[in-house]
């Protein structure tokens, strides 16, 4: 039910005072405008500090948008919308390139000309996001007046600036931390962020976020490259022991002979090579926490001085007659299911049992509804960003085969596929990513169409030969697509220019 403007206003002005969180906040916002104006699309960026601009909510576009950054300088429409402080609006024939476009989520009509309109967010002379609104219909903005697109940008600045003021003021209490804190916060950029909107993905964060507080033991399972590492290093950060160490142990790599050295430390000569005396690990991670990954990996003697440790809340170094205290929140890591390890006597129980106080399991990734969308372009982001290639996209076919593999080795897996995927079509200098640049990954064969009935029955010149085949091709596809050079290169699974300026070059003028 459309509401009235005055109605909207009233509640977009209610949320500047509420205790949402911000992504719910956003696409309150982005909501509340599609009750007014008869856009068909929406985003809402942010201005980072970087000079990039991040989409925070969208409506009627692609998820994928949601994963990426989009540099002002490699979109003319965003760097017009950004020099002006009054609505910009971008006439249907303008020869600007949509930052949006394949990204809407009508992909029955491809979309040649539309409305569109953008507003810069400015607070006190300071610029802080962009307003981005389209419409599939020609003129649908025409009867909007810039005093009422002003006035939602005014709140919808405002909106930016509240979340803003928020988030600065929970970064002043972190300005006097250690040099320890800042190396933790380094740690915890390299590990990256969490990436997601499924329900499995909102209730992993629900989860972390329900005893990160606490001091309770977290065992933490899931299978190989779901993000053990990412969920440990979020349950410490929202932790109060966050201003503390973690220190991370790879109990898969601990030799055996030295495990016991590497947690809890030795004194000089308490064994052949140890020169001097050394802290432990849960010497180092004390008033912090200490993330043991691949615990099911650690010898059953070293487990049963684990568990004392756990127990009494002191360690003694080897060689040593005296114990220290230490104050340690433990989070332990395994993609192993050691319930049934500990019936195959691999795993101690009582170990088991207080390691297991508050488990969470990771989804894998064939589980995570709707996510790959997310995953995909925020990861594309990366090659985009090192490359220098802002157009680089994949095409929504591949896309949603993508969405159908299995991915055995979940986010990891599809980060060096898409990884190896995208190389491959900026080596071909090519900017959409498709299903045959996937061909050694996911076992895609070329179509049957595709290589029967070519082959000349005389010798003849390699370029014409496939000049002649391109041509072919290019006219089968307009053929199927009405004519249509948009549709004809979404049959082809090809950028429309290329297509374009290949069709001209081969003298293709109409079908």
């Amino acid at each position: 039910m459309k509401l009235s403007t005055e109605n909207v206003l009233l509640q977009i002005a209610l949320d500047l005072s509420s205790n949402l969180a911000s992504d719910k906040h956003y696409q309150r916002l982005i909501d509340s405008l599609h009750q007014v104006f008869p856009c068909d699309a929406s985003a809402l960026f942010v201005l980072d500090q970087e000079d990039f601009l991040k989409p925070v909510a969208v409506k009627g576009l692609s998820q994928t948008v949601l994963g990426r950054r989009f540099f002002p300088k490699a979109h003319p429409r965003l760097a017009a919308i950004i020099d002006s402080q009054h609505p910009v609006r971008f006439a249907a024939n303008s020869d600007l390139p949509d930052p949006f476009d394949g990204l809407l989520l009508n992909e029955s009509t491809h979309i040649d000309v539309h409305d569109c309109l953008g507003c810069s967010l400015y607070v006190e002379n300071k610029l802080v996001g962009v307003l981005t609104l389209d419409a599939l219909e020609v003129g649908a903005f025409d009867k909007i007046d810039n005093i009422t697109i002003e006035t939602f940008a005014a709140l919808a600045a405002a909106t930016l600036r509240n979340r803003a003021q928020f988030d600065a003021l929970k970064a002043k209490n972190k300005q006097q931390k250690s040099i320890t804190t800042a190396l933790i916060q380094q740690a915890r950029s390299i590990q990256g962020e969490m990436v997601g909107i499924s329900p499995q993905i909102q209730k992993l964060r629900s989860n972390i976020s329900m005893v990160a507080h606490s001091d309770y033991a977290v065992l933490i399972s899931g299978e190989t490259g779901v993000g053990k590492e990412l969920v440990a290093h979020a349950v410490h950060e929202q932790s109060q022991r966050n201003d503390k160490p973690m220190i991370y142990v790879n109990c898969a790599a601990l030799p055996e002979t030295l495990a016991e050295s590497e947690l809890f430390g030795h004194v000089k000569g308490a064994y052949t090579g140890a020169n001097s005396q050394r802290a432990g690990k849960f010497e180092l991670a004390d008033g912090g926490t200490i993330f043991l990954d691949e615990i099911g990996e650690l010898p059953l003697l070293i487990q049963a001085k684990l568990l004392r440790v756990i127990q009494q809340g002191e360690v003694q170094r080897v060689g040593s007659d005296k114990n220290v205290l230490v104050d340690v929140r433990l989070i332990a890591a395994t993609n192993r299911n050691l319930e049934y390890e500990v019936d195959q006597g691999n795993f101690r129980a009582d170990l088991f049992h207080r390691l297991n106080v508050f488990p969470i399991h990771i989804p894998p990734l064939r589980e995570r509804d709707g996510d790959i969308p997310v995953l995909a372009g925020h990861l594309l982001d990366k090659v985009r960003s090192q490359f220098n290639v802002p157009n680089l996209h994949i095409h929504p076919k591949t896309l949603m085969h993508l969405e159908q593999v299995a991915w055995p080795g979940n986010v990891r897996e599809l980060e060096h596929t898409l990884m190896r995927a995208a190389l491959r079509t900026i080596q071909h200098n090519e900017h959409i990513i498709t299903l045959q640049h996937f061909v050694d990954e996911l076992e895609i064969k070329p179509s049957v169409e595709m290589t029967s009935n070519i082959f000349p029955a005389k010798s003849q010149p390699m370029r014409e030969l496939v000049e002649s085949y391109q041509k072919q091709l290019i006219e089968h596809a307009l053929a199927e697509s009405n004519g249509v050079w948009a549709k004809a290169a979404e049959f082809l699974q090809m950028d429309r220019g290329n297509l374009y300026r290949m069709g001209k070059k081969l003298d293709i003028t109409k079908i």
